[in-house]
């Protein structure tokens, strides 16, 4: 499962082992198939400043009436508002809302469940969806010879998943079957741990990928089948 209180750095998911454990499916996967099998995982896929500018907000305000309701007012034997406890109450407001803003920014930058909460889906979603499309060019999975990449993209903060074939495995494939395995990718990161979702993904998009893009003989490994983190 990926959901997390606090920001998670991708490398903080897996260890050695695990790591071991998604490649070797990979290489199992591929040793069917012509196609290129990427999996990625990445921290988070958008900068998402609205947050913290939300909780800041929202704390500030809280600060100044809790300050406003327990500041104690005193009148002067005039029966005015004395000058320096205007100037004192004045001073402590705004060091207080200064002090709340900060607090509530640090916490929507730094608290996952709170980022989330404020960050709409349909931004996340075209968030997500933007940097897997950048991750296929740099990552070159859509420069094989034979274009028969495919991208297993998994975003930890917004705990979504993409999955992007190259012309031939869409042709192949369809994009029926592509979505199908992006679902599954997505419905099995919330019950079960990364890793496992990762690999049964993966050996299942070998499996499928057997009958329609069989492994040929003389096939080249263009892409090293590795699980690329991203922090």
């Amino acid at each position: 499962m990926v959901g997390e209180n606090r920001m998670k750095r991708a490398t903080e998911q897996f260890n050695s082992d695990q790591r071991k454990q998604v490649e070797v499916c990979v290489q199992e996967a591929e040793a069917k198939t012509s196609c290129e099998i990427v999996p990625v995982v990445a921290g988070s896929s958008g900068r998402y400043d609205r947050p913290e500018d939300v909780v800041g907000l929202w704390m500030a305000t809280l600060t100044a009436a809790t300050v406003w309701l327990l500041s104690p007012r005193q009148l002067d034997d005039s029966g005015n508002w004395g000058g320096s406890s205007i100037a004192i109450g004045l001073l402590t407001m705004v060091v207080s809302v200064v002090a709340g803003f900060v607090v509530g920014a640090i916490a929507g930058s730094k608290v996952g469940a709170l980022r989330r909460l404020f960050t709409p889906r349909a931004q996340q979603f075209q968030e997500v969806s933007a940097r897997a499309r950048e991750v296929f060019f740099d990552k070159r999975v859509h420069h094989t010879s034979g274009s028969t990449g495919l991208l297993i993209y998994v975003s930890l903060f917004e705990q979504m998943a993409v999955v992007l074939g190259d012309q031939a495995v869409v042709e192949k494939l369809g994009q029926g079957t592509i979505d199908q395995l992006c679902e599954k990718l997505t419905s099995e990161l919330k019950s079960a741990d990364i890793t496992t979702a990762l690999s049964q993904v993966i050996t299942e998009a070998g499996t499928k990928l057997s009958d329609v893009l069989p492994r040929e003989e003389g096939d080249i490994n263009e892409i090293a089948d590795t699980l690329i983190l991203i922090d």
